[in-house]
């Protein structure tokens, strides 16, 4: 177990509430289904790809006056409400995760892509809010660890992000790219491959910034990951000069404080691109003698809001589902499934 396999993949599957991945439901337990259940498929379609022209600058901060959505049917939401009546004390404990506005992963869980984005949007624009979503489906996705997968080449990334971009069409939109890709850049790729993935990934943000009510954010680890000036230099390599900015912390547990002032130092050395920071699960910190993975004792931290008080700090936002599994470790069902005495261990 490394501290760099950090990512869960909230795939919406059959479920219990108290079980493993595969575990046969109970029969009061809700069975969550939508598009995001679907079988992982890659893309199909062999129309030529065309380099997207060049984005205007991005300007102001995209969450001026936006409604984040609150997800009717997450698992969090899903679990409360099957507990309300037989174990309302849980339910209501529960409820601290469920009524908070949270991201959506989009990845190669997800069979049609275009018909998921816009299925989604359907239900958000009729909310008056905006979804935010993280796309993580890059080649040789987390190293081979707990969040293995993504597509197979690099052509397949770009036409899948095309079709992402085809499904938000110009509705406002905030995107999130590829956790841990640029963390994990020198772990298990090639001089070659590395170059390859910071190609696709500024690729994407051309093609996602083609819709100007879209803000895209490239994921920059967290304080204990690379030194400042290494990871400015990977954003610059992967196109924060084209992006919103970046995001810090997306599922870890690192204390604000820390990543605060390491997305200072990196917005110092990249033409001082303002940050977002996932505060889903840090309110305790990250302990350092406990393994990353599912570490006990660990709570969800500040509320998501757009009042950061900090101008570089765009957004306090959940970017990791709490009580969604990091992965097989600590006791912990596969990466993604909701795990109810971990959700209500973070919630009290």
């Amino acid at each position: 177990m490394s501290l760099f396999s950090r990512f869960g993949l909230p795939v919406l599957v059959s479920w219990s509430v108290v079980a493993c991945a595969g575990s046969k439901p109970d029969a009061a337990t809700p069975t969550a289904s939508s598009p995001s259940a679907s079988t992982a498929s890659t893309p199909t379609g062999e129309e030529p790809l065309t380099d997207p022209p060049k984005p205007p600058k991005a300007s102001g901060n995209p969450f001026a006056n936006m409604k984040l959505w609150v997800d009717p049917d997450s698992l969090s939401m899903l679990t409360a409400n099957s507990l309300r009546k037989k174990d309302p004390e849980k339910a209501k404990v529960l409820d601290k995760i469920a009524q908070q506005p949270q991201a959506l992963w989009v990845g190669d869980w997800n069979k049609d892509v275009k018909r998921y984005i816009e299925y989604i949007l359907d239900k958000t624009k009729a909310d008056g809010a905006a979804p935010i979503f993280i796309l993580y489906n890059v080649p040789g996705r987390d190293c081979g660890q707990h969040s293995q997968g993504g597509l197979k080449t690099s052509d397949e990334y770009r036409r899948w992000i095309r079709k992402v971009a085809q499904g938000a069409g110009q509705e406002k939109v905030v995107f999130v790219l590829e956790p841990d890709a640029l963390g994990l850049l020198d772990k298990c790729l090639s001089k070659e491959q590395q170059d390859e993935r910071l190609s696709i990934i500024w690729d994407a943000v051309k093609v996602l910034r083609q819709n100007p009510n879209a803000a895209v954010f490239l994921d920059a680890g967290h304080a204990r990951w690379a030194p400042a000036p290494v990871m400015a230099e990977r954003l610059k390599r992967a196109g924060i000069e084209d992006a919103h900015g970046f995001a810090l912390n997306t599922s870890n547990y690192v204390w604000d404080a820390e990543n605060i002032k390491f997305g200072h130092e990196v917005s110092k050395l990249t033409f001082g691109a303002p940050f977002i920071l996932d505060t889903s699960r840090n309110g305790n910190g990250q302990d350092e003698k406990l393994d990353w993975c599912n570490p006990p004792g660990r709570h969800i931290g500040k509320l998501p809001t757009l009042q950061t008080g900090d101008p570089l700090i765009e957004a306090y936002l959940w970017l990791k589902r709490p009580g969604e599994s990091d992965g097989e470790c600590n006791g912990g069902p596969k990466a993604g499934v909701f795990w109810l005495d971990q959700a209500l261990e973070l919630a009290k």
